[in-house]
């Protein structure tokens, strides 16, 4: 289905499509049990599992790389950044640099990888008594060739913090969780110093929409060389200039052009990825995403030898005690928490 400002539409699957300056973006909805001691999965429901490599929905979630607390332990990455949105649940990270935090219920990690990094991300059952509902998305984001020899590093967006926009249409509300980019004149937290979105001329847009049944929102004109992607991940149908889409579909959009959403029926939700691509060419394989099969190569080599600096924690998949908030503890012992600053 094409029209002059929608050019593409696909059904979305477990990882979905991107263009430049994106490698991927994954969409995870889980629906965990009541937690353990040690804030994982009960045995009886691990039952039946390929523990390691759990990939498949069963009784509501997934463990992914987990085998007792469901997530992803300790793993490498070179040569990019990760924008992870944690909409619902609880995230504890942990790296080769030493430090650890946690962030949960609408809070972004944006983490430049660089020149080499290990990391755990695990999600952990923090809720004894009921229900751990976890739904995140991690947003791959490429580096240029400068970018990808740079220090990792990462910050918190705290949810307080982040930049939204509501706006009312015929009684009907929207409201837009601005994570990187501009609308309006309201402008994202700023991202870390050598990522593709810190120059405000490569139009780098993340975009969360949530739309109220009957409300209309319109996308602003961007650039005619950006490349800019609606995935409508959760509702019925929503209407982009006229043309009806159904749930679970990208729509590629021209990115000079105003889009106007006109929500059906029920509540909808919706991530806008938008920027400049960068004209690199793009060796991926995959944590380690270079511009040529030698780097790939070379990534490997150094990964064997130097574990990127090698890693500090006593288990793969460490884990915060189930009782700590929202913070940040850098490698140099700095505490950051939400509203309080670095301490």
């Amino acid at each position: 289905m094409e029209t002059p400002k929608i050019i593409g539409l696909q059904k979305l699957n477990e990882q979905w499509t991107t263009e430049s300056p994106f490698i991927s973006v994954t969409y995870h909805k889980d629906m965990y049990p009541p937690g353990t001691d040690q804030q994982g999965v009960e045995e009886k429901w691990l039952e039946g599992r390929d523990l390691g490599e759990d990939f498949k929905l069963k009784d509501g979630f997934r463990m992914y790389h987990g085998k007792t607390v469901p997530g992803f332990p300790v793993h490498p990455h070179k040569g990019f950044e990760t924008v992870t949105i944690i909409l619902k649940g609880v995230i504890d990270h942990f790296d080769s640099k030493g430090s650890s935090c946690r962030y949960a219920d609408g809070d972004v990690q944006w983490l430049t990888t660089g020149r080499g990094y290990q990391h755990s991300e695990m999600f952990p059952l923090v809720n004894e008594d009921g229900p751990n509902p976890l739904e995140m998305f991690q947003i791959w984001l490429n580096l240029d060739r400068k970018g990808k020899r740079t220090d990792p590093e990462y910050k918190m967006f705290w949810r307080e913090d982040i930049p939204v926009i509501e706006n009312h249409f015929n009684g009907k509300k929207t409201i837009v969780k601005i994570i990187a980019g501009e609308l309006y004149g309201i402008h994202s937290l700023e991202p870390n110093p050598a990522s593709w979105a810190k120059d405000k001329n490569h139009h780098v847009g993340i975009y969360l929409i949530h739309m109220e049944p009957g409300a209309t929102f319109t996308i602003p004109k961007g650039s005619g060389t950006m490349n800019r992607n609606l995935y409508f991940y959760e509702g019925d149908t929503i209407q982009l200039e006229g043309v009806t889409i159904k749930s679970n579909y990208r729509c590629k959009l021209v990115g000079d052009e105003e889009i106007v959403i006109v929500n059906g029926e029920q509540n909808s939700s919706i991530l806008i990825l938008e920027g400049e691509p960068i004209n690199e060419p793009v060796a991926q394989f995959g944590p380690f995403v270079m511009n040529t099969k030698e780097e790939i190569y070379n990534t490997f080599a150094e990964y064997n030898k130097t574990k990127f600096g090698g890693w500090k924690w006593d288990r793969p998949d460490p884990v915060n005690d189930r009782n700590a908030g929202r913070f940040v503890k850098y490698p140099d012992g700095r505490i950051e928490e939400p509203g309080a600053g670095t301490n």
